[in-house]
């Protein structure tokens, strides 16, 4: 993948550049802030940008300004979000702008190069990503009035595993479980939640911005 990297303290930017280059990916770009990061980006159409939410000047929500205006001008660049900081709401604001190709993981993880490329990966099959710690919050907080609230106990934890962006493969195997129970569950939990038209790609975002949501409604 050709690819652009903002962060804005160069330590932890080029180590993430050396970790993407010794995984065989071309880092075309780099950037420190926000400004330089989206001239980056017009001139070399990358297939996808890796970002810190928090950028100078201000070092609030730049990146995720920025992340915003890429995906509306460029429908091909896939986004991963970087945070030091577990914030559901910014997952589900960048969700809620392009759903397909966008991910959002916390910062620490990018040091793993297995987590690393897999996400990027996923990303450039048009899947989206979230942060298992984010999925992990929202473990066992069902509300009478958000339509997750009507799934079973393993419902709720297979929809996890989809927010997550794992395949029915990787969450039969994280449960221990046939794959084709991961499919029953699966195709019930999408009843149960409206989600019986859209094609399955489009169906498991979905899925995941319900579940989001409903954190959101819990902290609100």
């Amino acid at each position: 993948m050709r690819l652009v990297v903002a962060e804005d303290t160069m330590l932890t930017r080029e180590g993430i550049v050396r970790l993407l280059q010794e995984a065989g990916h071309e880092v075309v770009g780099q950037a420190g802030d926000a400004v330089e990061l989206l001239r980056q980006v017009d001139q070399q159409l990358p297939d996808a940008v890796i970002v810190d939410i928090r950028m100078p000047p201000t070092h609030t929500d730049e990146g995720l300004v920025a992340a915003q205006q890429i995906l509306d001008r460029h429908a091909s660049v896939a986004v991963l979000v970087l945070s030091q900081y577990v914030e559901p709401a910014y997952a589900l604001k960048l969700l809620e702008e392009r759903p397909e190709r966008v991910g959002y993981l916390l910062k620490e993880r990018v040091f793993d190069v297995v987590v690393l490329i897999d996400a990027l990966r996923r990303l450039q099959d048009g899947e989206s990503v979230v942060d298992p710690s984010i999925v992990s919050r929202l473990m066992g907080r069902p509300r009478a009035d958000d339509p997750v609230a009507q799934l079973s106990e393993r419902e709720r934890e297979i929809l996890a595993c989809v927010a997550e962006g794992l395949s029915n493969q990787g969450i039969a195997g994280r449960l221990y479980i046939a794959e084709r129970t991961v499919e029953a569950h699966i195709t019930r939990t999408f009843q149960k939640l409206g989600l019986v038209d859209a094609i399955d790609a489009h169906r498991r975002v979905l899925a995941t911005l319900l579940y989001l949501r409903s954190d959101q409604r819990s902290s609100g």
